[in-house]
Formats: C-alpha cells, sequence, structure tokens
C-alpha cells in the first residue's frame, strides 16, 4: 500500500466529492443522434463536461469523432488502461431524492449512476491524478477510456478500438469486488409469434399487453388492455391477496386496465427484482380468455417462463462448475391483437456456447409457432486465478479490505470482454447491496474514497 496516494486522496476529497455530484447532474441516458453527437445531447454534454474535468487535472485528453475518448499521462510503449462508461440506464420511477441531483443524505451521494458507472469513473480520474500527483516513477502510460454506450450497443467502444490500440492491460469499475476473472456469455433476443387464430366466444378478450424498458433491466411496471362483459375486480384482489403482487385494476364499462407494479433490478441478478411482465401473464393465465393464438401464448408464457430466472422449464437451465446457474430474464413484452414480441436477456455459463442455450429453447418451443430472434451475443470471458492482472489486483484489494476472498466469476456483462486481457473490478464490495439499475442508486462517500485508494494502488501495481 502506497502512503503517499492514500494521503493526497485524503486531500482530494472535497474535490472527488464534487466532481461525482457534478457528473451525476449530467443526464445521460442514449437517445437518437444529432448532429455529430452520435447517443444523443445529453450524453455528449456528459463526455465533453468529462473530457474538460481530465484536462483540468492535468491530463491529455482525446476526443475520438464524439463516439468516445480518452485521458492518459505517463511514458512508454505499453498502456495500463481502466475503462469506464459515462452513459446511464433509464431512471425510472418513485425517487425518493432526484435521480440527477447528486443530493447527500446520510453520508451517501444519491443519484442515476452513482454506482454504475460515474461515481467509479471519477475514482478512476482521481487515482490517476493522485499517482499523478505523487511523483512516482512509471515505465508504462496509464489512460482511462471514456465510453458512452455500455448499457446498450457497445458502439462507443467498438468504434474506439478500430482507431486506437487497446491497452497491454485493463480494468473496468463496474462489477464487485473482489477481481472478476470471468463474466457469463450474454444472449439478447426476441420471441416472436403472430396471432392468426382469433374467436370471439364472450370470453375475455385481451387488446394488449405493454412493459419493460430494456432486455438488461428487471421490468417494474407493464399493463394489459382488455375487454370483459363481468367485473375481474375481486378475482383479482383474491389473487392478490394469496400471491403477495401488487395488481391495480381500473374498469370503465366493458373497458378494463390492469397496471402491475414490480422491482427493477439488473437482469443479471434478477433474484433481487420483481418482474412486473411476468407477475401480469400469471395472472391472465387464471381467467377465463378467449380460446385462440393469445390464449395459447398466455398459457406458454406462464407453463415455460412464469417466474422462472434460470430458464429450467423453456429448456435452458444449465449451469458449471466455474460460473454456476444460467440466469434468463424477461425484459419487454409489446403484445397486440396480431402479435407478441417479448425481449430476453439470458447470461449463459462460461462453459457453453450460445449454440447450446438455443437449441435447448429451440427444442422447448416446437410447434408453439413461437420464432426466436437473435439480435446481441457476447461471448463469455474467463482467466485463470493465477493470471498476473487477477494476482496484482487482489494482492491490492486484500491489503485494503483484510478479506482473503477468492476472485469470482459474474454474470454481468462490463468492457472487460471488449478486449484481451482486461477484467472487472469494483465497486461494490462483498455484501453491499446491489443498486445498479434500481430507484435510489447511491454510493457512500467512505466507498467513493476507500474505491478511488484501492484503484490509485492497483493502477500503481500494473505500471510500476
Amino acid at each position: 500500500m502506497n502512503v503517499n496516494l492514500k494521503q493526497r486522496i485524503d486531500e482530494m476529497r472535497d474535490e472527488i466529492i464534487k466532481s461525482t455530484k457534478e457528473i451525476i447532474s449530467k443526464k445521460s441516458v442514449k437517445h437518437s443522434p444529432v448532429a455529430n453527437m452520435p447517443f444523443g445531447e445529453d450524453i455528449h454534454k456528459c463526455f465533453t463536461y468529462t473530457l474538460d474535468l481530465c484536462k483540468a487535472l492535468g491530463f491529455e485528453t482525446k476526443n475520438i469523432d464524439n463516439y468516445a475518448g480518452h485521458a492518459e499521462f505517463g511514458s512508454g510503449e505499453e498502456v495500463v488502461g481502466v475503462l469506464v462508461h459515462l452513459d446511464v440506464v433509464p431512471e425510472g420511477d418513485n425517487w425518493t431524492y432526484p435521480p440527477y441531483g447528486g443530493e447527500i443524505h446520510d453520508g451517501k451521494i444519491y443519484g442515476r449512476g452513482t454506482i454504475d458507472d460515474k461515481g467509479p469513473a471519477i475514482a478512476a480520474l482521481y487515482a490517476m491524478k493522485a499517482i499523478k500527483d505523487s511523483g512516482v516513477k512509471l515505465n508504462k502510460k496509464i489512460r482511462i477510456i471514456l465510453g458512452l454506450d455500455e448499457e446498450s450497443s457497445w458502439e462507443s467502444l467498438k468504434y474506439y478500438l478500430a482507431r486506437e490500440k487497446a491497452p497491454d492491460v485493463a480494468f473496468t469499475p463496474d462489477a464487485d469486488f473482489p477481481a472478476i476473472h470471468g463474466e457469463k456469455g450474454i444472449l439478447a433476443f426476441d420471441l416472436v409469434k403472430t396471432f392468426a387464430d382469433k374467436v370471439s366466444d364472450e370470453g375475455i378478450r385481451i387488446l394488449s399487453i405493454k412493459g419493460g424498458n430494456r432486455s438488461n433491466m428487471v421490468p417494474d411496471y407493464c399493463e394489459v388492455q382488455l375487454m370483459s362483459n363481468n367485473s375481474l375486480k375481486s378475482k383479482l384482489e383474491a389473487y392478490v391477496k394469496s400471491n403477495d403482487v401488487k395488481l391495480e385494476i381500473l374498469e370503465v364499462d366493458d373497458r378494463i386496465t390492469i397496471k402491475s407494479y414490480g422491482v427493477s433490478a439488473h437482469s443479471s441478478m434478477p433474484e433481487h427484482g420483481q418482474n412486473a411482465i411476468s407477475q401480469l401473464i400469471l395472472f391472465l393465465n387464471t381467467l377465463d380468455l378467449e380460446p385462440g393464438d393469445i390464449s395459447d401464448f398466455i398459457k406458454l408464457y406462464s407453463e415455460k417462463i412464469g417466474m422462472e430466472y434460470h430458464g429450467e422449464s423453456i429448456g435452458c437451465g444449465f449451469n458449471d462448475k466455474p460460473s454456476g446457474k444460467l440466469i434468463f430474464n424477461v425484459g419487454i413484452i409489446d403484445l397486440s391483437e396480431d402479435r407478441v414480441k417479448v425481449t430476453v436477456n439470458i447470461r449463459y455459463p462460461v462453459t457453453l456456447t450460445d449454440e447450446v442455450v438455443y437449441k435447448g429453447i429451440e427444442n422447448n418451443l416446437k410447434n408453439s409457432g413461437v420464432t426466436i430472434v437473435s439480435h446481441e451475443h457476447s461471448a463469455p470471458i474467463y482467466l485463470p486465478k493465477d493470471h498476473e492482472l487477477i494476482q496484482k489486483l487482489m494482492k491490492v484489494y486484500r491489503e485494503f479490505t483484510g478479506d482473503d476472498s477468492e476472485p469470482i466469476v459474474i454474470g454481468g456483462g462490463t468492457y472487460a470482454r471488449a478486449m484481451e486481457n482486461a477484467v472487472a473490478f469494483g465497486p461494490l464490495f462483498p455484501g453491499q447491496p446491489e443498486l445498479a439499475h434500481q430507484k435510489d442508486e447511491y454510493i457512500s462517500i467512505e466507498n467513493l474514497i476507500k474505491i478511488t485508494k484501492i484503484y490509485a494502488n492497483a493502477l500503481y501495481e500494473l505500471a510500476k
């Protein structure tokens, strides 16, 4: 542990807090491109703020056509990298404090991105500043790379790496401690079915179901529009009482709206949330629906997906020793009287392939009329625990925490999988609540300063 780095970070404490509050205030949700702003104006403003901060801290900066950028110092051919992202998922509803307020309450800074990934980005930046100010001699460069669409297509980092040489070794502060030596494979795809068979028999008619924002979020809201000759209020109230779910009903003549409220969470940890889509479908499956393709689909969803998040009933309940069980999350549903599209996000074990996962699902959905439309795949990454990068990061982590835990494998997907010799490292300590993609996301000031010290020492170990 370098005492000088620790002392310098303590001196910069107020600056670190101020910069974190400022970057949180820059709403940076991805939007359609506008003139020379590939990810929309909001992300661009956050990006230019961060580049300006890097310059003010004394780093050399580079803007790669507004797609990405970096800041660096040091000399030599080899580069030690920190990969961060400035974009955030949509804020969602029901925050206790403003999602872009950067307000401090009980020693915690609240706001979208405080833990994923703006707070850690600021920590890494000031970790670099501490090393620079300490005057230690390095024979490598230290570079922070600023990505702008990690929560969606990774177009930003792909554009950057097509034009700049990747660091020789790197970490991303965008997951958990201790060091992460593996990340599960990620699949995103749609389950699609066209409805041809429509029967009118006085049963309950489903007009539409809509819910969810992103495949990589557990949806916290979904609603269905129905037509029914009879009130469904008593049935819903009885179901809510016996199943401990939050459903609300609005009835105007024969038109009925049912609203389903869940709990948002990151799709890699659906057990921390409550899927508003799935709980609504399960209720609909208890009703006397009109026979036909729509009611068949509701039944199929209930039987093959339900509230499961390991994919057992749909044929992909795989697991392996290094990384555990497959994770299955329904993120979005868009159902009309003509067709349905359900968007699914899967995190599969590191020793498997996407072909094995798809084959399991296809076999299970045979003759259902449901087709799979794939639109994202990111292969798993895996480094042995004795890899030099893992060893150095673990050394620093153990010195600071006294925690002798082993490196871990996660279901989350980070920038580490974009290049060789890169892993995720922090910022969440064991036992801390996972607040990424959830309301009331926060980082405690104590941990913000602590991770800055850990990152400074990690970068020093990798670059000295």
